[in-house]
């Protein structure tokens, strides 16, 4: 009579397994979208420092970055935040599943998963943007400042990191 129970409780443990990913997923991309907010701060503070925005948006609309609009450009700035802060959450469920514990008491993650998660997405968002989106789309800005913007674009990766190593341990105590 109770024949089909183990099955009924798997399936149960599989859902309630693929919502906490899922759960993982969204909190990702919340703290991808804030650590967005705080990379615009030295963003604006920079002369080039939000042309990737708008280089970004100008590949999205297939357009150039000078046809661009501020709400486009802003628009695929968080839309990119959040998608590196998905990136964060898949790259720190994998590297948690195959590492091994250590059991770091105090920040409510794994500390080695959040350092590998964080070191992959700052990596990412700077390569993908350098090396792929700004040769392709920013050819003006590409040959008379691309140094400056690389480099400024560095920076801005940069404090991304540093706000996912901040935010990510406020944001998901116990994520591990």
């Amino acid at each position: 009579m109770f024949d089909h129970l183990p099955a009924a409780v798997a399936a149960l443990d599989a859902a309630s397994s693929l919502g906490a990913v899922a759960g993982r997923l969204l909190l990702g991309a919340v703290v991808g979208v804030a650590a967005a907010v705080v990379m615009a701060i030295p963003m604006w503070r920079q002369d080039d420092g939000f042309t990737p925005a708008y280089v970004a948006a100008a590949v999205v609309r297939r357009t150039t970055p000078d046809e661009v609009s501020f709400g486009d450009a802003n628009v695929a700035h968080h839309a990119a935040g959040a998608l590196a802060g998905v990136l964060y959450a898949v790259v720190y469920l994998v590297t948690d599943a195959v590492a091994p514990d250590l059991g770091v008491a105090g920040i409510g993650i794994d500390l080695p998963s959040h350092l590998v998660a964080t070191a992959v997405v700052v990596a990412f968002i700077y390569v993908a943007f350098a090396r792929f989106i700004f040769p392709r789309a920013g050819r003006r800005i590409y040959g008379e400042r691309a140094t400056a913007v690389r480099g400024q674009w560095l920076r801005s990766s940069l404090v991304f990191g540093a706000t996912l190593l901040v935010l990510a341990p406020a944001i998901f105590p116990g994520f591990a």
